[in-house]
């Protein structure tokens, strides 16, 4: 696939301990972009952060598990994205986690 242009970049805010059926919720959603063969995803790991319940998680040198902040990054063509968010807002809804997704316009230099 070869994409250059305007496209979307979403970005999703989720905690790391955030699940749907048993499942880590950003790993839920890297697998439905896959399956729908977006052009790319990325989760970046936060060290600090909070959400909209303002609890602030922290990384901790002596602490092996935390909930930290986790980023999802998925670019692709909006039409693609317009399918994609209808999908991944499904699997927010039903895994009850606090959420917050953003969109913007991208110019996408190369992709092939």
């Amino acid at each position: 696939m070869k994409i250059e242009g305007t496209g979307k970049l979403l970005r999703i805010f989720i905690g790391e301990s955030d699940r749907i059926n048993g499942q880590l919720l950003y790993e839920a959603i890297v697998r439905k972009a896959h399956e729908m063969n977006m052009a790319g995803v990325t989760v970046l790991r936060g060290i600090e952060g909070f959400g909209a319940a303002s609890r602030i998680h922290r990384a901790k040198i002596l602490r092996l598990s935390e909930d930290l902040p986790i980023v999802i990054e998925l670019a692709d063509t909006e039409s693609r994205m317009k399918e994609a968010i209808a999908a991944f807002e499904e699997m927010i809804e039903s895994s009850g986690a606090g959420v917050l997704m953003t969109l913007e316009r991208v110019e996408i230099i190369r992709y092939h």
